[in-house]
């Protein structure tokens, strides 16, 4: 039976859990952010930023070489592994101790790139959430989803969900299509758009915030973020899903009477996220 929410403050606030007094970083979870290719780093500093100013109490970046001081320099507060390669991923190998994976953001469509995404699936048994090239690969590889972890997060554009899943002629059809996609993998889906819906099986979320002033270069690699870094302080899936996508909304409807809709830009989400944790303490 299908059930629709929208997701609103008090949604919101029945999922979030405030950081507890004794708190400390080991404790609020390690997440691990892979992506990134040569001229497309930023992506992955935008990701990895987000996730630490959602709570995660660790965060260590996998990047090809050519990433290495970007990231460093960018976030001084991240730890950062590199791949053997230098322009892009060739191989994805860690012993880290970490609760979750965000991955995908700038990493490129290279054969090697590809083949170390489908290795690194085939072994990962943790949370992961997926955007960006990670989705490409995917699209490219549908086999490939029989490899996904139970619950894990896809962010497509309607473009990256059109590859994913096929041509749609409304948006009722796209909605079914959608949930058959999610019951057939046991994943969450994350239709980004004006509004923001995120489907598991027959439940359905949309989300209320949210305005004209996300669409913008890099709003999706913070949205990402900010899921894997609630999923690391041990949010389930879905909850980290919708109350993400609630924070990342409401930040642009917190900034734009300062910033404006034009001047907006991803990094604004990041600045105003504290903000937007703050309401739910009220």
């Amino acid at each position: 039976m299908e059930k629709y929410f929208y997701i609103d403050y008090e949604q919101a606030k029945r999922r979030f859990k405030p950081i507890v007094n004794q708190a400390h970083k080991g404790i609020q979870g390690h997440a691990l952010i892979i992506g990134g290719s040569y001229g497309k780093i930023g992506s992955v500093c935008l990701s990895a930023k987000a996730c630490l100013k959602s709570g995660a109490g660790l965060v260590t970046v996998y990047v090809p070489k050519c990433g290495y001081e970007i990231v460093q320099t960018v976030m001084p507060e991240v730890m950062v592994l590199t791949d053997e390669c230098n322009e892009y991923i060739s191989s994805i190998q860690t012993t880290l101790s970490i609760q979750v994976i965000g991955m995908g953001m700038g990493m490129g469509l290279h054969k090697e790139t590809q083949q170390a995404f489908f290795q690194f699936l085939k072994m990962n048994y943790l949370p992961i959430v997926i955007d960006a090239d990670g989705l490409n690969i995917l699209s490219e590889n549908k086999t490939w989803l029989e490899n996904l972890s139970d619950k894990t997060v896809l962010t497509p554009h309607r473009k990256e969900l059109e590859r994913l899943i096929g041509i749609w002629e409304s948006q009722e059809q796209m909605l079914e299509m959608v949930k058959e996609f999610s019951k057939k993998y046991n994943i969450v889906i994350v239709v980004k758009g004006a509004p923001t819906m995120i489907v598991y099986k027959n439940d359905v979320y949309v989300n209320t915030t949210g305005n004209q002033a996300l669409a913008t270069a890099g709003s999706g690699d913070v949205l990402t973020g900010i899921i894997t870094g609630l999923i690391a302080q041990g949010y389930d899936m879905i909850d980290a899903a919708i109350l993400g996508v609630y924070l990342h909304g409401l930040t642009a409807d917190l900034a734009v009477h300062e910033t404006s809709y034009n001047s907006f830009i991803a990094s604004d989400i990041i600045q105003y996220l504290g903000k937007a944790f703050l309401t739910l303490k009220k």
